[in-house]
């Protein structure tokens, strides 16, 4: 008589759901500017500079704050880092609808030191979205540390595309509900309604969640099957801060590991925050579309999104499974990825058919930034040990910040340069083709500073790397 297989449990996937609604929140309070671009551009009279430093404010501080908010996480714990990251990013959120009266403020403040004739909107918005930032820097260090908690290392990439999906469904929700909140009951109270929502997901968050020795809806097969991997050296619980504690940022960025997801973020980051905070814009200028009429368009795109990310997570297992490491496995996942966005350089030349060639070619290149990504941030919890998975993460997270100021920047100076020469469409050309190669030159970077799989072993004595 046969014994009947053990039922390991599906708690952990609660936890993933979890991860999913926060991820989707976040990208719905950063979305919400740059759907309402065109309306506050006309409003405020913005050049593509003015909106371009605007949005490197937030990718600014964004980058900044990751390298604190990694660290923040792994001492206060998964549970309230995550906490505080999504009230605090919920609170700035709402602020943006006070936008004007906190920008005159500021002038008021500038004034004093002699700094004059900046735009009252502008720096409401850029003291907004920097403060925005800061409070969504906390989002992806506890989302991967509460990944590493909950999963062993094979489900790790495909529970990371699952809840990197919620970039997507925020990025498609935005859409749906933004330009619709904005006719109806203006821009300042779309701000509002949607930066509420955060508090919602907060209840869900203090009843469900748990570290999984502490856990007690993990049944002991499904916390056994989670500590199962062979060469995880498991920590205590109470000891898991103090162990983060002692390892200082300057001892992690010895380690090749750590520039490779560093430097990988730097060049891909960026894209995907184009992606995300231009393309209303495009279409605007491109093909007269704003308000409603970028809805449908919109949501094609990032429903495009959702097979890369869900896929993407996916895929390396396919190399695992024929004996591959972790990591090895992703890196030849991740160069197969990195073929793809190379379609968008065909988005401009094929333009002038039909706004839905540059869409879909554009859905096609974001839906591989989002297979990428689910890919790039398992490379941590693969070579690192958990207690640093938060920092390393925040470090990745400030090079990636910091990729998406430089595209930013360069994108308003590229835009306001062509379109003074009457050939916009130039300028979303030259911006296409970096996004285009990006990924390519990334996976080379990587895999030059890691060739093969090399855990990282650290204790609280230092070790020569």
């Amino acid at each position: 008589m046969t014994t009947p297989p053990i039922r390991i449990g599906r708690y952990r996937w609660t936890i993933c759901a979890l991860l999913f609604f926060a991820t989707t929140v976040n990208y719905l309070d950063r979305q919400v500017l740059s759907l309402l671009h065109p309306m506050l551009e006309d409003e405020f009279n913005w050049s593509y500079t003015d909106y371009s430093n605007i949005l490197a404010a937030f990718q600014l501080v964004y980058a900044l704050s990751m390298l604190f908010a990694g660290r923040i996480v792994d001492r206060l714990g998964t549970k309230w880092g995550f906490a505080v990251s999504i009230v605090l990013w919920s609170v700035a959120a709402m602020l943006h609808a006070l936008a004007i009266p906190v920008g005159e403020a500021g002038v008021a403040v500038l004034g004093i030191f002699g700094i004059t004739g900046i735009s009252a909107s502008v720096v409401g918005f850029v003291i907004a979205r920097a403060l925005l930032g800061f409070g969504e820097s906390g989002n992806f260090p506890a989302a991967i540390k509460a990944t590493a908690e909950y999963f062993p290392k094979k489900e790790r990439s495909f529970a990371t595309g699952i809840f990197n999906s919620g970039t997507n469904v925020g990025a498609i929700l935005a859409p749906l509900t933004v330009p619709w909140l904005a006719l109806n009951w203006g821009w300042q109270s779309t701000f509002l309604i949607i930066g509420a929502v955060g508090f919602l997901w907060l209840g869900f968050w203090f009843t469900l969640y748990e570290k999984p020795a502490r856990q007690r809806r993990l049944s002991a097969a499904e916390r056994a099957y989670i500590q199962s991997d062979e060469q995880a050296v498991e920590v205590p619980a109470d000891q898991e801060e103090v162990q983060a504690e002692r390892v200082p940022w300057i001892r992690l960025l010895g380690y090749r590991q750590t520039w490779a997801f560093a430097l990988g973020k730097f060049l891909t980051d960026g894209i995907w925050w184009f992606f995300l905070f231009w393309l209303p814009a495009y279409l605007k200028a491109q093909y007269g579309m704003e308000g409603t009429a970028i809805m449908l368009p919109l949501v094609v795109l990032y429903s495009m999104t959702m097979f890369g990310s869900i896929g993407g997570g996916w895929f390396p297992v396919y190399f695992m499974r024929k004996g591959y490491a972790p990591y090895d496995g992703r890196m030849r996942a991740m160069l197969v990825i990195a073929l793809f966005p190379l379609v968008v350089l065909a988005a401009q030349p094929l333009g002038h058919i039909s706004y839905w060639i540059p869409v879909v070619l554009i859905g096609i290149g974001a839906s591989a930034h989002q297979a990428w990504s689910a890919n790039i941030f398992t490379t941590v919890s693969d070579m690192f040990p958990n207690f640093t998975v938060g920092s390393v993460t925040g470090i990745g997270g400030m090079a990636g910040g910091m990729g998406g100021v430089v595209v930013s920047k360069l994108g308003g100076a590229v835009f306001d340069h062509y379109d003074a020469l009457g050939k916009l469409d130039t300028g979303y050309t030259i911006m296409f083709s970096i996004c285009a190669v990006a990924y390519l030159v990334a996976w080379l970077v990587m895999k030059s500073l890691v060739p093969r799989m090399k855990l990282v072993r650290l204790s609280t004595r230092r070790r020569t790397p």
